[in-house]
């Protein structure tokens, strides 16, 4: 029996919000109409508008309801629609949320969640196809989770929801249909805990969410050549497991990140300064792989060229090993 990504996120939801009545869930279209990706169906019939309720189109105004009701005792779980619009909810996620708990002495902490979906390759033009992650990369007290995979998203989604810490929880749109196994472990996954996703001795792929995928397909095409590669999902990109990659890196002595937006101020850039940072200045090949540093494309073509796909890396990493490279590049 398989567990579609959407699926996962409503089965997460659901749980938790039967486990424990502080959850509450809201957002725009989340309710009646099951959500702009049909992601979030049953909630509002199974709870009642008191814990799964519509908004007026307003993220600021999500964004304080949320921090006003965490800091009074509830767990609330809201909706951005598109990650592109996370910038209108910034004041009250960075400078109010993220930082309760720091000014409050360790008092008060702000136990909430917002979903977003993000990411290109579904012709949503450039407004509506960014990935925002990096824009809180750098944002003490707030946490990232990036899952690939339903089982992943699933089992941190409510990981996410039972934190003390506010958590923003950020889903691939093209991730949504995908399927796979319903790992159903009692022990929730720790955010901020990569695994390896094929194990390989030739070069690192790095990546998140949708990249996961493609790094796995590049993979399976390096593997016909004789390339094999080994491929770490990091899963969150705050807290950064460095740790899992490291290990990683040192039995295969190559990293590349492949990161879906601009290389300048992204998270692989960041990746690969820690890697060097903690002591492997001397790795054969480091390098990250990312898009052109433009808006999204709307074009199929462009878009389709645009985004680092499994055939992009597989020949990117055919010719760093060619390339014998032996410095950091991007």
């Amino acid at each position: 029996m398989s567990l579609e990504f959407r699926e996962a996120i409503v089965e997460a939801l659901g749980e938790e919000l039967e486990r424990d009545d502080r959850v509450v869930f809201f957002g725009e279209d989340v309710a009646a109409a099951g959500g702009v990706f049909a992601v979030t169906p049953g909630l509002f019939e199974r709870f009642g508008e008191d814990r799964v309720f519509d908004t007026p189109i307003s993220e600021l105004a999500l964004s304080g309801a949320a921090f006003g009701s965490a800091i009074c005792g509830l767990r609330p779980v809201f909706e951005v629609m598109f990650g592109d619009f996370m910038a209108l909810p910034m004041d009250a996620l960075v400078n109010q949320a993220a930082k309760y708990w720091y000014l409050s002495n360790e008092q008060a902490p702000v136990p909430l969640v917002v979903r977003s979906a993000v990411g290109g390759g579904g012709r949503f033009g450039a407004i509506h196809s960014q990935n925002p992650a990096t824009w809180f990369h750098n944002v003490a007290g707030l946490k990232v989770a990036c899952p690939a995979f339903p089982a992943d998203a699933k089992q941190l989604l409510k990981a996410s929801i039972r934190d003390d810490n506010p958590v923003l929880f950020l889903e691939h749109k093209r991730l949504y249909s995908v399927k796979g196994e319903p790992l159903e472990d009692p022990d929730l996954p720790p955010l901020g805990a990569a695994r390896v996703a094929r194990e390989g001795a030739d070069v690192t792929l790095v990546s998140v969410m949708k990249g996961v995928h493609d790094a796995l397909a590049a993979a399976e095409l390096l593997s016909a050549e004789g390339i094999e590669a080994e491929v770490v999902d990091l899963r969150c990109l705050r807290p950064l497991d460095v740790e899992t990659v490291l290990r990683s890196v040192t039995k295969t002595n190559r990293l590349i990140a492949v990161e879906e937006g601009p290389a300048l101020g992204g998270w692989a850039r960041g990746l690969l300064g820690a890697v060097t940072e903690a002591g492997l200045e001397e790795l054969d090949d480091a390098a990250v792989l990312s898009t052109d540093d433009t808006p999204v494309p709307y074009s199929p073509t462009l878009e389709d060229a645009f985004m680092p796909g499994a055939e992009a890396i597989a020949a990117f990493v055919r010719g760093r090993l060619g390339a014998g490279a032996t410095r950091l590049e991007s």
